[in-house]
């Protein structure tokens, strides 16, 4: 047996669970991709992923890259905190694009009978849970200094010696 999981190992590079993983996401995306494509306006759902794969790779990638190596130069010698920043600041802008009809109030009154709720709301929450995804992330990095700067005098003589 564990021939050959070395064989396939070799070959695919990778474990058994991780080959019947990708094959589970790729079977679902397959059903996916079907059901929306037999909703009878396939050329809407083609349209829709060309423009998003383009958006994402024209303008997103170079505005959150510049975004990144702007906190990393600010940072400068303490780079290993740049992942306080990137963690809050990437969900926050993943709840953004979800969110974005429902913040933006785009098209007016389109939400409020679906989601029964007022759209002047959206907003503000989205903003609640920014603030409080970098004051959790604030949080553990002053946890993970203190840590470290007890670390650090543990295996220090006191100073009457």
């Amino acid at each position: 047996m564990s021939r050959a999981r070395g064989r396939a190992a070799r070959w695919y590079g990778e474990g058994p669970l991780h080959l019947v993983l990708m094959a589970a996401s790729f079977a679902l995306a397959g059903y996916a991709g079907v059901r929306l494509l037999a909703g009878g306006q396939a050329w809407l759902v083609v349209v829709w992923f060309a423009g998003a794969a383009l958006a994402h790779d024209l303008v997103l990638v170079p505005l959150y890259s510049l975004a990144d190596r702007t906190v990393a130069r600010a940072l400068g010698r303490r780079r290993t905190l740049v992942n306080f920043v990137r963690v809050p600041a990437l969900l926050s802008g993943l709840l953004l694009l979800m969110w974005w009809p429902l913040i933006t109030r785009h098209p007016p009154g389109a939400y409020e009978s679906a989601s029964g709720m007022s759209p002047d709301r959206f907003l503000g929450n989205w903003l609640l849970i920014t603030a409080g995804l970098f004051a959790l992330s604030a949080l553990l990095l002053a946890v993970r200094a203190v840590r470290s700067r007890r670390r650090a005098t543990k295996g220090r003589p006191s100073a009457s010696h």
